[in-house]
This record gives C-alpha cells, sequence and structure tokens, in this order.
C-alpha cells in the first residue's frame, strides 16, 4: 500500500517526482507557508533546513484529487464510493504494543516546550501566532469507549499549552459533558499520518462512529494503533508525533485571529485551552503542516462532505449521478449535482436535499448527468444555456450559515439553487449538443510527431509576402 504511512507515502511522492525537497534555509515566519503555497497543487514540499531547528517540515501531500485517488488506490470517480462505503462498514484496528509502535521511541513527559522541539509556523500575516494546522484531535467517549477523531486548528498559547477552536459537533458535545461534571477531557494531537488516515478524520457520521476504524476500512489492513502514556487515547502507531493533553474545563484564553479556509481570517476570541502531559515522537521526526486554505485543507474537507451529500440527495432524488464541492467554493459553500433526470421538479428537490445535509452549502447547481461536474467551465456552461431566473431559480431567505462566511450576518443569511437540467419535454434537437466525430478517442500525441519535418519554409514565406501585402495596403 503507497500510503500505509505517512513515510511510505512521502517515498512513493519522490518515487514518480511530485515530492521537492528545499534544501535552502528557510523561516518558520511566513517562508514555508509562502514556498508551499507557490506548489500547491503541483508538489509535495519537503523542507530539509528549518531555521533553528534540525527537524525537516513537509506540506502539501494530498493536493489534488487524483492525489487522495492514488492514496485509495482508485480513480477519482471512485473515491466518493469508496469513501462511503467505509463509512457504512468501519473495521476494527489492530492494537501494538510500545515496542512495535515508531511512534513511541521518544517519550517526553517533563519540561515541554513545544516551540523548542517542533517548528511549527506561522502560516499568514494576521495570524495570532504558530499553529499547528494537520493534528488529527482524538478524544473518548467515557460511556461508549468508542473516539472520535477531528482536526482543529491549535494555537501555542505556551510552552506546554494550546489554545483550540470547539465547533459545535462531537467533539465539542464530548468537551460540553465533561465541563458540565467539573472534569477535563482527555485527548490526544496526531501529527503526520498517511493521506487515508488523514481522510477517514474528516467523515461525516453519526455521533459514535471512530475515524480510526473507518481508516482501517479504507485500507488493504487494520491500522495499527498504540495507547497513550497519559491518557485512554489510541493513536495511529506510525505517527510522526503525539501530543497527549486534557481541555480544561471552565477556563478560556485568547485565540486568533487565524487565516482560514474561506480565505479570511477567523476573528480573536476566548476559546478551550489544552493543558499537555506528554509528547511522543518517532526517532528523527517529520513536522507535517497543512497550508490553510490551500488545496490540501479544501479538499480534505470536501471530499468527506461530498461522500455525505450524495447520500442525502439520494435519499430524495434516488437518480442522483454524482456530486462535487468545488475549491472555488472553498469546497464548502458551492456544490454541484448531476441527476439523471426522469420527472418534472427533481432538480429542485436535489436543491433543498443539499441544503438540508450542511448549514455550510450556499449555492447549489444541478446539472444534467453528462456535464463533467468536476469542469467548471462545463458547469458553468450549463448554467450559461440552460438556466433561466424566473423559472429555475431557487431561493431560500433567513437561513443558518457559516459563521466563517464574510457576507452572512454572524452565519445568518440567504441560498440559492440552480436548476440547470434540460426540460423533460424539450425538443430533441434544441439541446443536443455538438459533437465531432472521433474526437474523444482521438490520441493527439499521433498528431504531435516529433520527428515531423516541420512546416515548409516557402509556405511560410509565401505566407509572410501576403501578410506585408495586406498591411501595405495593396489587398483589399
Amino acid at each position: 500500500m503507497k500510503a500505509r504511512t505517512f513515510r511510505t507515502w512521502l517515498a512513493h511522492l519522490e518515487s514518480k517526482g511530485r515530492l521537492v525537497a528545499i534544501d535552502k534555509k528557510v523561516s518558520l515566519e511566513y517562508e514555508i507557508a509562502a514556498v508551499a503555497k507557490k506548489l500547491d497543487g503541483k508538489k509535495a514540499v519537503y523542507f530539509s533546513n528549518v531555521e533553528n531547528y534540525g527537524m525537516p517540515v513537509v506540506s502539501g501531500i494530498c493536493s489534488t484529487r487524483d492525489d487522495f485517488a492514488e492514496a485509495l488506490e482508485t480513480d477519482q470517480y471512485g473515491i466518493i464510493p469508496k469513501f462511503t462505503e467505509a463509512v457504512t462498514s468501519p473495521k476494527a484496528c489492530r492494537k501494538v504494543s510500545n515496542q512495535d509502535a515508531p511512534v513511541k521511541e521518544n517519550i517526553i513527559t517533563e519540561n515541554i516546550d513545544l516551540l523548542k522541539t517542533f517548528p511549527i509556523p506561522v502560516h499568514h500575516e494576521m495570524d495570532s501566532g504558530n499553529y499547528i494546522t494537520a493534528g488529527l484531535f482524538i478524544t473518548r467517549d467515557p460511556v461508549t469507549r468508542k473516539q472520535n477523531v477531528s482536526i482543529h486548528r491549535l494555537q501555542i498559547s505556551g510552552k506546554d499549552k494550546l489554545g483550540v477552536l470547539l465547533l459545535p459537533r462531537h467533539t465539542f458535545h464530548l468537551y460540553k459533558q465533561a465541563e458540565e461534571e467539573g472534569r477535563a477531557l482527555e485527548c490526544a494531537i496526531v501529527v503526520g499520518v498517511d493521506p487515508v488516515t488523514l481522510l477517514a478524520s474528516q467523515a461525516s457520521t453519526p455521533f459514535g462512529i471512530d475515524e480510526l476504524e473507518i481508516a482501517s476500512a479504507l485500507r488493504s489492513e487494520p491500522l495499527e494503533t498504540v495507547r497513550c502514556e497519559t491518557v485512554d487515547i489510541d493513536v495511529p502507531a506510525y505517527a510522526e508525533i503525539v501530543l497527549e493533553g486534557k481541555i480544561l474545563p471552565h477556563i478560556r484564553e485568547s485565540e486568533g485571529p487565524f487565516g482560514e479556509f474561506p480565505k479570511y481570517y477567523g476573528p480573536r476570541s476566548d476559546k478551550e485551552i489544552v493543558q499537555l502531559t506528554a509528547v511522543s515522537h518517532r526517532k528523527d521526526p517529520i513536522f507535517y503542516t497543512i497550508i490553510p486554505a490551500g488545496y490540501e485543507h479544501l479538499l480534505l474537507g470536501g471530499i468527506p462532505r461530498e461522500a455525505s451529500l450524495i447520500q442525502s440527495v439520494r435519499q430524495t432524488v434516488p437518480s442522483a449521478v454524482a456530486v462535487h464541492m468545488s475549491p472555488g467554493g472553498t469546497c464548502r459553500y458551492h456544490a454541484v449535482v448531476s441527476i439523471k433526470k426522469r420527472n418534472k421538479g427533481e432538480a429542485k428537490n436535489a436543491i433543498l436535499a443539499a441544503f438540508a445535509n450542511s448549514f455550510d452549502i450556499k449555492h447549489v447547481v444541478v446539472v444534467d448527468e453528462e456535464v463533467d461536474i468536476f469542469n467548471m467551465e462545463e458547469v458553468e456552461w450549463a448554467i450559461a444555456t440552460r438556466f433561466q431566473v424566473d423559472k429555475d431559480l431557487v431561493v431560500v431567505e433567513g437561513a443558518q450559515g457559516s459563521k466563517l462566511d464574510p457576507s452572512t450576518n454572524d452565519g445568518f443569511g440567504s441560498k440559492t439553487g440552480f436548476d440547470c437540467t434540460v426540460p423533460l419535454n424539450s425538443e430533441p434537437m434544441r439541446y443536443k449538443r455538438i459533437s465531432i466525430p472521433g474526437y474523444a478517442n482521438m490520441d493527439i500525441q499521433e498528431y504531435l510527431n516529433e520527428t515531423s519535418s516541420g512546416v515548409n519554409p516557402e509556405h511560410l514565406e509565401h505566407g509572410n509576402r501576403i501578410m506585408h501585402r495586406k498591411l501595405s495596403g495593396r489587398i483589399p
């Protein structure tokens, strides 16, 4: 399996020429983020010479849909079916001992100092400081013993202290239960895992499903896990770094601003605090960072949302073919849905089902199945030629949206749907797409033969004479 561990995936990227090593000395403050952003969607980056640190930094390990498809050993059209199957049929992990877990090669329980130990970058101009952006945040339900895995922005708030943004989801629910009982919630933060486990952490599931078991289902073998030293949490045994700690009850401290996925700053406010109790890491660890609002960040959020969205839409419109959360909509706000339309009104039902799936979704475009929803030029063409505002527009006013969308009133705003499907009773030729016979199967390389003798120079000279005469006014 190419993506068995973080390191096997890096080795695979390097073998394919998709990992570039930067040997020039780079600063944690903005420079790592700037270089990685320049190569976003093109190549992963391995920074071997980080100023004041002997530890390398990596970013961009999966910044295209094809990267994730390759890690999952499928193609981009197989990502969602495979992910959906794993979500519905998670598989148990395999627990191993400390001796068989590389992440236990170094264990620190005293004098923890995050910024002295790890090269944690500052990403954007107005960020409040250094942030861990690629840490799997793992907690456990003390009643069911099931774990929950998510990713949260983590501000370095002290030598052994983190500020965490907890949105009102599963981790927040577990924390509030603990806080109401006056106790801390144990947690572990895992940095440097394979892209399959990373993607599984973002699954949209009912409360009580362990995302590490989804990662196990996505792999060709069970994910190996190991118990933490100071908290009752199981973590991936081949991770690069694990931070153990507790979210303290009834304590809030300043966190933010921080550059977020909509490409705006999440504001400063008082947030929950994680007090660290231990650190473990591999020998010669590699620190992994995700550039906020880069393709890697957006796709990590978008692909699992697509898996949830297609299930929601199919409950209302069983003929739904595929969905896509587009990068232009930050893989959160814009959804494109293709359907095999059989009944009048199905497109509008699909729009309403998409809105019901997630409050983040703001604009929905529904197209016919022959439109390539991963090609936004095709989607825009469908809007241009198959949509009329007086009969094909759906508007929902006064709905809950994303609080990180600056155009809303603290998350309160409107949503819009576009029915861009062909009317069922239209004349056969009215919406028939033009086509060139043989185009789809043509291999253009056969026509771009490098051994060609090129254009006849006499033809070029003749053409130049004609052009000169035109410009001289000799030819009307």
